[in-house]
């Protein structure tokens, strides 16, 4: 690996590695995808941006390897999954805190193991459990850490989805309760993790012109699109069982839209910020299946392990309500689906439109649309306000603008955290602001139980395209933001 300039110095750390507890960090699922694409190359990221403590990370899956393998395993992803390449130096640094030890070698033998790295650091390290796996198998990984007495001075990290329905997270919420206290708990979700999720707070509270009119009397609407243009590749198995409306609307659009409609919260803290977001789950209606699209790619049954009457959605679009004094009949549109049009990932408030009788006919107002605040939600902030502005020249010809701004023309783009890197390190500081909380959770499987009782059939889209028959209508007469016909500065849409 060739030698580059550290980064270190190019983060912003809210936190000092000084203020930090020495961890221990046991990664189970340490072989699989998410912890070669994300895991370990935002570990290293902390590591060489000066955010960890003393630490020691131990790889665990149910693979037999050594911890020269493991080791090996790490370099191969950090090289082709870091952002910038890693000095020797930086790597030397990151992988003697690697070792390597199977599930399978029983608990005894395995929390002799973490004990022992333990040791090497001091008598005050903490414990960051992070569990990289199927939820099928989050019930014999928090018994064998049970019984390798590995609960003590821990925290737990758990991955999406949180259950399958209302039953199932109840019953998972209780087994985790049995062995961990709700603070040892962290359900992560790492879309509220984007520097574009949390800036959406910064820009609603720090502003005094957009917080008086974000209600009712000034909004029609509201979208949340993530699409992705990608299929389902090797997640068959995954995916059959899950589906696109547990995999991510549950997990992750709520979650964006409890930011977006929360109410000012007393402190920007875990516990306000948290009861506030329940506060909009409680408020939101149960989903009418009618006002539900549910569609399928073409060719998507044709892949190995997918029945051939499969009615696996890999596409949902939905109408959801908040009955609350904020947000009373502002419909609120959400899409998600795989291999669709593009993967730019919005958010887009639409404002009331005012009367417009003393522009004359053919002077272009209202023929675009209402005015849109939008919301990138790509790792690099940005966000756009359209308006209608006079065309220079003779008469009044109007025509949309926009008003944009985009993280990295302020130089501050080097400054942003991964998603994953942000929310390990809140993890480690034991700050539950980003993640999701048991009553959160069990709200959004509540009111999403009509839907998983009677979920109206699948329709067949065309992979490219902005999904099924069924899906304009939905938002009628409003239309949706995506695909955008204006561009953002730079080339990309917005």
């Amino acid at each position: 690996m060739t030698e580059v300039v550290d980064r270190s110095e190019t983060v912003s750390s809210a936190t000092p590695a000084s203020q930090l507890d020495p961890h221990v960090i046991v990664l189970f699922g340490a072989t699989g995808d998410l912890a070669a694409r994300k895991l370990l190359p935002g570990l290293l990221h902390l590591s060489i941006s000066g955010m960890m403590p003393d630490y020691r990370i131990v790889g665990s899956s149910t693979r037999e390897m050594s911890d020269e393998e493991f080791r090996q395993l790490a370099r191969e992803a950090c090289d082709r999954f870091a952002s910038g390449k890693i000095s020797l130096l930086q790597w030397a640094n990151f992988e003697k805190r690697l070792t390597f030890i199977s599930t399978s070698v029983g608990p005894q033998a395995f929390g002799e193991h973490v004990n022992r790295v333990e040791s090497e650091i001091g008598e005050d390290t903490r414990r960051l459990h992070y569990l990289s796996i199927p939820p099928s198998a989050d019930r014999e990984i928090i018994q064998l850490l049970s019984d390798a007495k590995l609960i003590e001075r821990s925290r737990v990290v758990l991955e999406k989805p949180f259950g399958t329905d209302l039953a199932s997270a109840i019953a998972l919420n209780d087994m985790l309760h049995q062995v961990f206290d709700e603070e040892q708990i962290f359900r992560i979700d790492h879309f509220l993790g984007k520097e574009a999720v949390q800036n959406i707070l910064a820009f609603r509270f720090a502003n005094g012109l957009f917080e008086p009119i974000w209600n009712r009397d000034h909004i029609d609407h509201v979208q949340i699109d993530v699409p992705e243009t990608l299929g389902v590749e090797d997640r068959v198995s995954f995916y059959e069982a899950t589906g696109a409306f547990r995999d991510m609307v549950v997990t992750h659009l709520f979650q964006i839209l409890a930011f977006m409609a929360m109410e000012p919260p007393t402190a920007l803290q875990s516990v306000p910020i948290s009861e506030e977001k329940n506060k909009v789950f409680r408020s939101l209606r149960e989903l009418d299946v009618h006002e539900v699209v549910r569609g399928q790619y073409d060719g998507y049954r044709n892949l190995p392990g997918v029945a051939p009457d499969s009615d696996t959605e890999t596409f949902v679009a939905l109408r959801c309500e908040i009955d609350n004094w904020r947000w009373a009949g502002v419909p609120f549109f959400l899409r998600t689906g795989k291999e669709m049009g593009s993967g730019e990932r919005i958010i887009s408030i639409a404002f009331r439109e005012p009367p417009k009788s003393m522009f004359p006919t053919g002077s272009g107002v209202g023929t675009q649309g209402p005015d849109h605040l939008t919301f990138d939600l790509a790792d690099s902030s940005k966000l756009s306000l359209s308006f209608y502005g006079k065309r220079p020249g003779p008469g009044m010809k109007l025509e949309k603008l926009s008003l944009q701004f985009a993280l990295h023309e302020t130089g501050q783009d080097a400054d942003v955290l991964e998603a994953y890197e942000r929310l390990i390190h809140d993890a480690m500081l034991g700050d539950h602001t980003l993640f999701n909380t048991a009553e959160g959770i069990e709200r959004l499987w509540e009111v999403s139980t009509p839907l998983l009782d009677d979920p109206p059939p699948v329709r067949p889209y065309a992979k490219g395209t902005w999904g099924p028959e069924g899906t304009n209508e939905l938002i009628a007469p409003r239309t949706w933001r995506l695909p955008f016909e204006r561009r953002w500065r730079g080339g990309s849409t917005g």
